[in-house]
């Protein structure tokens, strides 16, 4: 790939820097879009008009005088609103005029006209306006025939405008009247709760005043509880609603909990609410084996998912392209990429065509196997198929580049990006500044930021910043990291101990402790908690200078504190007393360490073995090592070539050689051992 010049970022992503227009006014609709949510709110609502019809008493026509047929008097004002405005007295006229097509609609047996003008309605008047309305409805058409269905459908309407306080209000002035209010309208309800605590009392609610759930209403509630990673509650409340012969099975409810189990990795559990499924002679649909294979792939068991896949294929059911993705991108994360042209190819027998989702897997498969200009020129094949790639996409594409070093072409696919005007997300950014840190454009990465923050659609996250700060203190700009990080602890995020951590560790690998406890304290001053990595840094900075006085206070400090040491804290003091010849200290420190459970790892035996060597300890510092073979551990050549050395200057060559054969032997292939240590 030929080297071209490099372009400013602020000309690459020109259409970053303006500034959006205004949304468009949201839709009121429900908050998710899942397969499973779409079919809960459809389903719920499928049997509202039947409900309506299924009331007892036969509907009247308007009466053509009286308060069921005249126009609506003053009896809908109350007494004490004859000081309002005329603007205020014509709205309320405007509402009960509508209140009285309602009614007219609901006699027609025109339902749908009716509940569409009623959700119109409570759209027109927003939050906070079901006083109102319920003062109207209250006062001048008590008497009507079809009040009641009115009320209900007010509070369905309410709930479904996810105006959930107006909604509540409505349904506690039914209760007052004494009025009937329908499992519809509970379920649109708990379908606009499903995500929150009140979702169980309002079912709860709804069992006290004996109405009787709905077909859908458990499901609701369970997928409430799932979304909100209560699966464990939602297993108990349908086990309590088996219990007590409440429970209506529906493909929908076990579907819910499958899909909750396999997004948390419990495919055996899953498992078992599929035979469970089966046992209430449910008949598994398209979406059941998808979510099965996708838990399948997802905790490793390619064979068992694509043994499924075959089966339901066989069977004759007729996948989409969502399972086959599964399958494919299964086949990615574990290693086997060779099977993801077969699938491709079976997709298109089968007549199910790859999608842009397919395309990103394949491309990301060959960037993760280092073939990134495989990855390159399947894109090249998708865009001459007029397609158009999505971000995601990109994004792979630009990590795999940056691995390589190739951040020039990084910047073609920005221009690309550029010229279809595709707007770019948090993690295309992300990818960004990082791959810009790690090769030391620094520059290149804050104007990314920068360019971030002026679109006014997408905001640095800490690792963002995380990333700049790293790179800032690697290349030694330490006045400019402080700089950057009193910026954004100004304007984003001044309660983020992790980017402090950063800086004072810069300070402290160049032994600068004024600065490292400056930041220090600046953390205690914010209101902030210092962690052990905070501590550590500090530490490592007393040490460096040579401070041990300092640095073994501040380490019996840390344990006042209530901090845990980790095994970087003793090692690091123990580095530091061995530098210093302090022999006993370190060793001190090391039983003190594994006394507290703390396990220590190669590098704090490779300290330890050095620190003996250097005393002339050379038969204590080859028990050390022997000791570390024991727990499992293998070191580096370090500690080999220091006690080989130091056996060498005492004139002890057996051993000397001894540990040479010991360190050919740990460090050959395992088939070219012929060695006991």
């Amino acid at each position: 790939m030929p080297f071209r010049p490099r372009i400013p970022l602020r000309l690459l992503l020109p259409h970053l820097q303006r500034l959006p227009t205004c949304p468009p006014a949201p839709q009121r609709r429900p908050l998710s879009y899942s397969p499973s949510s779409a079919a809960l709110s459809a389903a719920a609502t499928e049997s509202e008009e039947e409900a309506v019809v299924g009331r007892d008493a036969p509907l009247a026509p308007p009466r053509s005088g009286g308060a069921g047929g005249a126009p609506p008097g003053s009896g809908w004002a109350r007494l004490g609103a004859a000081g309002e405005d005329g603007a205020e007295l014509e709205r309320k006229a405007s509402i009960a005029a509508r209140f009285r097509l309602c009614h007219e609609l609901l006699w027609q047996r025109r339902w749908r006209e009716m509940r569409a003008e009623l959700a119109q309605m409570v759209g027109e008047q927003g939050p906070d306006s079901a006083s109102t309305l319920c003062d109207i409805l209250s006062n001048g058409f008590r008497e009507w025939d079809s009040i009641s269905i009115v009320w209900d459908a007010l509070a369905k309407s309410y709930a479904k405008a996810q105006m959930i306080d107006d909604a509540l209000y409505v349904l506690g002035e039914m209760s007052s009247l004494n009025m009937q209010i329908s499992a519809p309208t509970y379920d649109s309800l708990l379908y606009s709760l499903r995500n929150t605590d009140m979702a169980l009392e309002i079912f709860e609610k709804m069992e006290s005043c004996g109405v009787s759930p709905s077909d859908y209403s458990h499901s609701i509630l369970v997928d409430g509880l799932c979304k909100q990673d209560k699966i464990g509650e939602a297993l108990s409340f349908l086990q309590e609603a088996r219990k007590e012969g409440k429970f209506k099975p529906l493909e929908m409810t076990f579907n819910i909990l499958m899909s909750a189990l396999c997004n948390c990795g419990s495919i055996q559990d899953a498992k078992s609410i599929f035979c469970l499924m089966l046992r209430y002679g449910l008949n598994p649909n398209r979406y059941t084996y998808s979510t099965i294979i996708h838990g399948l792939c997802k905790v490793g068991s390619i064979r068992e998912a694509f043994d499924i896949f075959q089966s339901v294929t066989e069977e004759g059911m007729e996948l989409d392209t969502v399972t086959y993705n599964s399958l494919i991108n299964g086949f990615r994360l574990h290693g086997h990429t060779r099977e993801i042209p077969k699938m491709i190819e079976m997709m298109r027998k089968q007549g199910v065509e790859p999608d842009l989702v397919t395309y990103t897997i394949l491309i990301a498969g060959h960037c993760e196997g280092g073939d990134v200009e495989k990855g390159m020129q399947i894109r090249k094949d998708i865009l001459d198929q007029g397609l158009e790639l999505n971000i995601v996409t990109y994004s792979v594409l630009m990590n795999a580049l940056f691995k390589k070093g190739l951040f020039y072409e990084v910047e073609n696919l920005l221009r690309e990006i550029c010229s279809i005007g595709l707007d770019m997300d948090v993690v295309a950014y992300s990818i960004l500044i990082h791959g810009y840190c790690k090769l030391g454009e620094i520059g290149r990465a804050l104007q990314v930021c920068n360019v971030m923050c002026s679109s006014q659609r997408v905001m640095p996250t800490s690792l963002n910043h995380v990333s700049i700060l790293l790179g800032l203190c690697k290349k030694g700009f330490l006045d400019v990291a402080r700089l950057y990080l009193e910026n954004v602890a100004t304007k984003y995020q001044p309660a983020d101990v992790v980017l402090y951590n950063v800086v004072i560790d810069g300070y402290a690998k160049v032994g600068d402790i004024s600065n490292s406890v400056r930041l220090y304290d600046q953390i205690i001053v914010d209101g902030m908690c210092p962690t052990i990595v905070t501590c550590n840094s500090l530490l490592y900075c007393y040490c460096k200078i040579g401070d041990l006085h300092a640095a073994e206070s501040y380490f019996r400090a840390i344990h006042i504190s209530g901090l845990q040491p980790t095994i970087v804290t003793y090692t690091t003091l123990m580095d530091a007393f061995s530098e210093a010849g302090k022999v006993n200290a370190m060793l001190s420190v090391f039983k003190e360490m594994t006394g507290k459970g703390v396990k220590p790892n190669a590098i704090t035996y490779s300290v330890v073995v050095k620190g003996l060597c250097k005393q002339l300890m050379f038969h204590d510092a080859w028990n050390v090592l022997d000791d570390m073979y024991r727990q499992g551990l293998n070191a580096d050549p370090i500690p080999y070539n220091t006690l080989i050395q130091g056996f060498c200057e005492a004139q002890d060559i057996k051993m000397a050689f001894h540990i040479y054969e010991l360190m050919k032997w740990n460090w050959s292939p395992s088939e070219n051992r012929t060695l006991v240590p």
